[in-house]
């Protein structure tokens, strides 16, 4: 699928216009990813004024577990280039990137076997965007997969809760990029999830939705939580986290969006699909999972939500939301048939608080 879509979409307190633009391309940034993928890591950097865009891991067009990959690349001097992928990097899905202190932290995901049986892979990799170069870290004291990261300082990365091999956890592991040093914090004060989203703003994390699951006679029952909690970083205590439930955007839980906050105080919430599924796009429910158009946004300032439909197309199955000089980036994801697409969408928003 050859789509490119900038979004520009001016708001007020008073009524929301919308615009669609056509943007002129340009050698700086990419129009479409280089593979379709799904439940890919992405992560942004820049490199002396330079764009870099990643892509690691997911799930390609066939969608079974032989579909499964390790494919990375980067966008970097105006073109796509596959990366070099240690060894020991398995096929993974659901696993998570971020950018810390220059550089590009990937973390966990969980392998697919023949028979369908999922583990949750401990690793953490440090990619330099100067040489390319992959280093180890120390591995993660739980290893999740389908969590959320936030960077903290731009320096300490967050995993809040995850699956881990049978079942979700409730921890919250802070890995310290400088340090190179583990530390557990506060735990998660809403049943714990997969495939939630959540964006940071300064000290305070805002952590939504995502998939409860209860085990019963050995078989898990998934259900969507619809619940949303405020998360605030002591000053003084980096493992002291101040939780706070707050009002949901909509009463509707939404699984795999696409999330971050920006630089002043709202946190954006979007597409995702209101029917958790497997890997596949299939269900829980056995019916087929449907794309959402919607963006939820979250003030932290004024504690309200807003939701505004039909700016983005419709898709699901991400694993985060880039900030970037060019906007907020969706990279890859499923649309409409859950379709695996190589889709980039650029959206920008541009807010007058004065009115």
């Amino acid at each position: 699928m050859n789509k490119f879509y900038f979004l520009w979409v001016c708001a007020c307190l008073s009524g929301c216009a919308k615009e669609q633009l056509s943007v002129k391309k340009s050698a700086n940034y990419p129009q479409q990813l280089p593979i379709a993928v799904s439940n890919n890591a992405v992560a942004y950097v820049s490199v002396d004024g330079e764009d870099r865009f990643y892509t690691f891991n997911g799930l390609l067009g066939g969608k079974t577990y032989q579909d499964v990959t390790n494919l990375a690349y980067v966008w970097k001097k105006g073109q796509w280039q596959q990366l070099a992928v240690p060894d020991s990097q398995l096929p993974v899905l659901a696993s998570i990137a971020v950018t810390a202190n220059g550089h590009v932290y990937l973390l966990g995901g969980y392998t697919v076997a023949e028979d369908h049986s999922e583990k949750s892979v401990p690793n953490v990799w440090k990619i330099d965007p100067h040489s390319d170069q992959w280093t180890a870290m120390p591995a993660m004291p739980t290893p999740v997969d389908d969590t959320v990261a936030l960077v903290y300082k731009d320096r300490y990365i967050y995993l809040i809760s995850g699956w881990h091999d049978v079942g979700n956890v409730d921890l919250v592991q802070v890995f310290d990029t400088i340090k190179h040093e583990w530390h557990q914090a506060t735990e998660f004060p809403l049943p714990p999830v997969f495939g939630h989203a959540g964006g940071i703003i300064g000290n305070q994390m805002l952590i939504c939705d995502g998939v409860k699951a209860v085990r019963i006679e050995n078989k898990n029952h998934f259900s969507p939580s619809p619940a949303c909690a405020i998360g605030q970083i002591s000053d003084k205590n980096l493992t002291q986290i101040d939780w706070q439930i707050i009002k949901h955007h909509s009463g509707t839980a939404y699984y795999r969006m696409a999330a971050a906050g920006d630089d002043l105080s709202q946190i954006y919430f979007m597409a995702g699909s209101d029917n958790p599924y497997n890997y596949d796009g299939i269900g829980y429910n056995t019916l087929p999972a449907l794309p959402s158009n919607q963006i939820r946004k979250y003030d932290i300032e004024t504690d309200k939500w807003s939701i505004v439909e039909g700016v983005i197309p419709a898709s699901m199955d991400h694993r985060g939301l880039l900030k970037t000089p060019h906007g907020f980036t969706i990279l890859g994801g499923m649309a409409d048939k859950q379709t695996v697409i190589d889709t980039m969408t650029y959206y920008n928003e541009l807010n007058n608080r004065e009115h």
